[in-house]
């Protein structure tokens, strides 16, 4: 079994390493020059335990790999890249390999869906720092994360297990879900307040905004008939495998917002996030001005070439009149 991992950022590169270590076949696809340090250097893997350069292997396209029929497909990609991967996927032939979508936002596993038959969500909580080419960084002991995964939109299959079975021996926490879209809707709630600490700069107080918008994303959630599940850090698996831990020598940057922000990157997943938020909103009739106003902000401040930390909460108020 062949474990193809498309996206080798903070997640995707963490978790590639982490099999690789655990003894499983990887080859991951990269592009940029995360490809080409991972290529030349292998990947700097820095955990509160590790610093180890871990050496897989890595290609610039699927279609530079020979899948099998029993092959695991890992996507971890940003959202805002999912159409032209999964366009990737289906030129190089690909078709009942089951496809796990590593990523936040709740809209992944529909557009794989309608191109792929076995698509399955995986909930990430993984705490990760990725703003150098060929290093990634993991903020979490004892365990590297916390993964539900489970088949979309609903159930669960040999696969499921199997990749569970794989990350845990990779000293990543990983179980089965039934429903696992209702906590990655859950962890959407956590992701919504990302563009906040990335427009303000890390740590920064905003008084009551995160609520505001965690209560228009409940709204919605109740109005749209959206079950959900509290993954946050007083859930018991949190509690029982992973904590927030720093890492020697690393500076905490924030999100990963605010990471791609300092990466220069012209586009976020604010509009997946914050943005699945104001879709629903607007199909469902329910208000949702501060949600809105953040993603308006997001996208102009990638456009741009803003650096986190720019903005004030002075300036998002008056974002959030104009919604």
């Amino acid at each position: 079994m062949l474990f193809v991992i498309i996206g080798t950022g903070a997640i995707g590169g963490a978790v590639a390493a982490a099999l690789h270590r655990a003894g499983k076949t990887v080859v991951a696809v990269s592009r940029g020059a995360q490809f080409e340090a991972i290529r030349e250097q292998g990947l700097r893997l820095r955990t509160p335990e590790l610093d180890e350069i871990v050496r897989f292997p890595v290609v610039g396209a699927i279609h530079d790999i020979a899948l099998g029929p029993d092959d695991m497909i890992l996507l971890a990609m940003k959202g805002q890249d999912t159409s032209d991967a999964l366009e990737d996927l289906r030129a190089a032939g690909v078709d009942r390999q089951p496809i796990f979508c590593l990523q936040n936002g709740v809209a992944n596993e529909a557009k794989a869906l309608r191109l792929f038959p076995n698509v399955h969500g995986v909930t990430v909580i993984m705490p990760t720092l990725f703003t150098v080419p060929g290093e990634v960084v993991v903020q979490s002991s004892p365990r590297l994360g916390l993964f539900y995964v489970g088949r979309f939109p609903g159930g669960s299959d040999a696969a499921d297990q199997a990749l569970c079975d794989a990350l845990t021996a990779a000293d990543i926490a990983a179980f089965v879900k039934d429903d696992v879209m209702a906590s990655k809707y859950g962890k959407l709630l956590m992701n919504l307040s990302n563009i906040v600490g990335a427009a303000l700069g890390h740590g920064a107080s905003a008084p009551g905004l995160r609520e505001r918008m965690t209560d228009e994303a409940k709204s919605v959630f109740s109005a749209a008939g959206i079950d959900w599940e509290d993954v946050g850090t007083d859930h018991p698996d949190r509690l029982a495998h992973m904590n927030f831990t720093n890492v020697p020598g690393v500076e905490n940057l924030g999100t990963s917002t605010a990471q791609s922000f300092l990466r220069r990157t012209k586009r976020v997943e604010t509009d997946w996030l914050n943005g699945e938020i104001v879709w629903l909103g607007r199909l469902h009739g329910v208000p949702v001005p501060v949600n809105a106003a953040l993603t308006r902000i997001a996208a102009r401040m990638a456009r741009d070439g803003v650096a986190p930390g720019q903005m004030t909460v002075d300036d998002i108020e008056a974002e959030i009149r104009n919604s």
